[in-house]
């Protein structure tokens, strides 16, 4: 895959035009037998490292670790699919990333064929046993967030692996046993610890409490893994080796199931209720996506992302939304700080600034009162899409101070979307974190665009044969009702699966149906905000996706307008704060991933985009 100059500003067609020369047209002689390579395996810096950008012409991936985005690579060098592609990927991060996501934990998957879309459900739920009540203390109050997460009780039914089986028998290519080879090789052969964990193992306070985790991340007297030391998980190929020959059955039935429910229920002082029934019964889900409609530099785009228990389509559907009926259009990037503070680069502008965190505010107080699992909650307006209605956006954005000098509203209400009330009580604010994201476009017309999370850092900080447990059901509100006594629509409920900010997104050239766009994030709460950003960049500001993933990160959920730090002028900052705003700058670390079609001569070309906050990379032919 070719680089391209991350500070290059460009259209799609002249950014197409400039890189013809420079790629290569590939090949179109049939594809080995897969067998899978053990690249040179990377060194890298934690922090804020420059990435060029890449381009392609047939395939790409995008992942959150190189060795990751390497075996997503070679299935696809082998003539697999996009789906075949993210599992390979998805069982190399489960080893190489176990602080983000892996088979003890869920995910959300869009998928296209052409213009076709199908949302894939591989959330977690909640065990049949559980009650809302869950994280209530014995004062009879919310319990402090990390004593919920810590131990067997934040556990919920892992579902990635069974979702993906699902979408592989309606879209593999390449036998399922078969995309288990490398994360089994490097399992059993070693691989170097990067950067990331290396440092995360650092400052983690909790993961040492688990015999099993202590042992394998800290096996020195206590002393946490180097970057560049080679580390082996022989139990974690062992169960691979187990789903490889028996599918999902492998690890939610049998002995592997079983060491995960022993795990939960018999942790010394904050057990949880999973049950081998719970396990057994876990069923991934297919449902209709989240559409849009979007218009930017007269193209229209159609916008596709999961619907609920995801909050993200919809947030970042109403933000884009309401900010189309602003003047934000009229404004573009000014000149700021780069990623060491100090280097000039573009960013967005305190006008601009001010009419994105309004909206934002907007859409998360909607987010906090009416998102939650559609199997338990009822939708307002009886339609999710009732959310995301021209008119309903349109009458929102009115409460946006647009005239110059226009104060921050700094908390905004939930509106009253469609003819039909929902009585819920608002989500009050709680934190999240982790989170990891694939995107591949593969070389048959089909797309992928994965957000895949085990919650928390570490998730529970329970290790299970070579294996991290979720802490997922600390995403449900820990206070089930307001103090009236009215209920809060994310609140925990048996089999119910906690709302989501994961935002897995695919656009569409709405004239054509031609994918345009995969991309997505990790972050938590944030995940909304970062993908919108990108998406933003790409659509509004022509940018390619490496410059629209570097532009600094921004962000409200509905309270203090939160800024990434160094990477703004005191000038924008000030602004901010003439204008109402409470500026908080802090570390707003987003790994995003992005893959953009384009054309150069009538030929296809991809541009890939890789966070450079963290160690991803994209691949392609």
């Amino acid at each position: 895959m070719t680089p391209t100059p991350a500070n290059q500003q460009s259209s799609f067609p002249l950014l197409a035009a400039a890189l013809a020369a420079t790629l290569l047209v590939a090949g179109c002689a049939s594809a080995p037998p897969f067998a899978y390579t053990v690249p040179q395996q990377p060194e890298g810096a934690s922090g804020y490292t420059e990435k060029p950008g890449w381009a392609s012409h047939k395939f790409a991936v995008a992942a959150a670790n190189p060795l990751a985005t390497d075996a997503g690579y070679q299935v696809l060098k082998a003539g697999g699919s996009a789906i075949d592609a993210a599992i390979a990927v998805q069982m190399v991060l489960t080893l190489v990333e176990p602080q983000s996501s892996g088979i003890g934990g869920g995910a959300f998957m869009l998928h296209a064929h052409g213009s076709t879309v199908e949302a894939f459900d591989g959330r977690e739920t909640a065990p049949a046993a559980v009650d809302e009540k869950l994280f209530i203390g014995a004062d009879g109050k919310p319990m402090a967030f990390i004593d919920g997460v810590v131990g067997g009780r934040s556990v919920g039914v892992p579902g990635t692996v069974r979702m993906l089986e699902m979408a592989h028998r309606q879209h593999g290519k390449l036998p399922w046993a078969q995309l288990f080879g490398p994360a089994i090789t490097l399992a059993e052969n070693g691989f170097k610890v990067s950067p990331r964990l290396a440092t995360l193992l650092q400052t983690e306070q909790h993961l040492k409490k688990d015999p099993v985790a202590a042992a394998y991340f800290y096996p020195s007297n206590g002393q946490p893994l180097a970057a560049g030391s080679t580390l082996r998980n022989q139990p974690l190929a062992d169960v691979l080796k187990i789903i490889a020959a028996r599918g999902s059955q492998g690890l939610l039935e049998g002995d592997v199931a079983q060491a995960i429910v022993s795990k939960v229920q018999t942790h010394p002082t904050n057990p949880g209720k999973l049950s081998l029934s719970d396990m057994a019964g876990y069923q991934a889900k297919k449902r209709a996506p989240i559409c849009h409609d979007y218009r930017a530099q007269s193209r229209d785009y159609r916008i596709c992302g999961m619907p609920p228990p995801s909050s993200g389509a919809i947030a970042v559907g109403q933000i884009l939304g309401m900010l189309g009926n602003t003047p934000a259009a009229t404004l573009g990037l000014v000149t700021g700080t780069g990623g060491d503070g100090t280097t000039p680069a573009p960013t967005p502008s305190a006008d601009w600034l001010h009419l994105y965190t309004e909206a934002s505010r907007l859409a998360f107080a909607d987010r906090a009162q009416y998102l939650g699992d559609p199997d338990f909650v009822q939708a307002p307006g009886g339609n999710w899409m009732s959310l995301l209605e021209p008119a309903y956006l349109a009458d929102r954005a009115k409460l946006i101070a647009v005239q110059p000098g226009g104060q921050s509203m700094k908390v905004a209400k939930a509106g009253v979307p469609g003819a039909l009330r929902v009585s819920y009580a608002p989500m009050p604010d709680q934190p999240e974190y982790g989170t990891s994201h694939i995107s591949i476009v593969d070389g048959f017309g089909n797309a992928i665009a994965m957000t895949t999370t085990i919650e928390d850092a570490f998730g529970s900080r329970q290790m299970v044969r070579g294996f991290l447990l979720n802490n997922e059901l600390t995403d449900f509100s820990y206070a089930p009702a307001d103090a009236e006594g009215k209920p809060v629509a994310n609140r925990v409920q048996p089999g119910k699966r906690p709302r989501s900010s994961m935002a897995p997104t695919l656009v569409f050239d709405k004239a054509t149906g031609q994918l345009v766009m995969s991309g997505g994030s990790p972050g938590g709460a944030l995940i909304i905000h970062y993908t919108a950003k990108t998406l933003y960049g790409v659509l509004n500001w022509s940018l390619m996706p490496q410059q629209a993933i570097n532009l600094p990160n921004f962000a409200s959920l509905n309270g203090p307008t939160l800024l990434e730090e160094k990477r703004f002028a005191p000038a924008t900052i000030e602004a901010l704060k003439a204008r109402g705003h409470e500026v908080r700058e802090m570390n707003m670390t987003s790994g995003l991933q992005a893959i953009v079609r384009g054309q150069a001569h009538g030929t296809p070309l991809l541009l890939g985009g890789a966070d450079p906050r963290r160690e991803g990379v994209v691949m392609g032919d």
